[in-house]
């Protein structure tokens, strides 16, 4: 377990976080020569940058909001805690997306400096690639409208508590697609949390609480 502060928020980075990482990379790149295992070390650096970078947005949205925070990256992502409750839902809206949009402007301007100069290609370039690549990704799949990501927590402060069934059922819908559309385009890992988020959507419209995945 990794401890430090950034910008006043406490960030902890459990073990899992570097295992997950360390098996998407594997499994995207391959490992077949030693400058492979250097490919994998920059893509968990890219990878834990960009999350953290994500989870950053959220967390200094809550400290302007004036509630306190602390990020804590862990398998598959990371969350930054805040007293529920106490916001609005247009701050809820806003400490939900402002994660997202700050890792999408980070991959924007990434991708704008690579095709705009002139860098070699070296390890260097490929791991701003990788960035570029994992943030864009990782953005777009958390604006999905499916609770728990980033989309169905925007969705479900636009609708209010009132109407979480509506958010529910969009999720347990949203989360099929996503499923199919993974096993069509062969991402058996996609499809594999595609139908983890259904169940839990539907377990929360029968009014459970399932624990969340990530």
């Amino acid at each position: 377990m990794i401890n430090f502060r950034l910008f006043g928020i406490p960030v902890t980075i459990l073990p899992w976080f570097w295992a997950t990482m360390g098996i998407i990379g594997a499994l995207s790149l391959g490992l077949e020569s030693s400058q492979d295992f250097l490919r994998l070390a920059l893509f968990m650096l890219a990878g834990f940058i960009s999350i953290l970078v994500h989870e950053l947005g959220h967390g200094l949205t809550i400290k302007k909001f004036g509630a306190d925070t602390q990020i804590v990256l862990q398998s598959f992502g990371g969350f930054a805690t805040y007293p529920r409750n106490r916001f609005s839902r247009l701050q809820d809206f806003l400490v939900t997306a402002a994660g997202p949009a700050i890792q999408l402007l980070l991959g924007g301007v990434i991708h704008l400096i690579l095709v705009n100069t002139n860098l070699p290609e070296t390890q260097g370039k490929f791991f701003l690639h990788i960035l570029v690549g994992i943030s864009i990704f990782w953005a777009v799949f958390n604006c999905v409208p499916i609770y728990p990501l980033d989309g169905g927590q925007m969705l479900n402060a636009i609708l209010g508590p009132k109407r979480r069934k509506v958010t529910h059922t969009v999720g347990v819908i949203a989360a099929i697609l996503l499923g199919l559309f993974a096993l069509y385009a062969g991402f058996m890992f996609m499809a594999i949390f595609a139908g983890m988020f259904a169940y839990q959507n539907y377990q929360l419209l029968q009014g459970k609480n399932p624990q969340s995945p990530f």
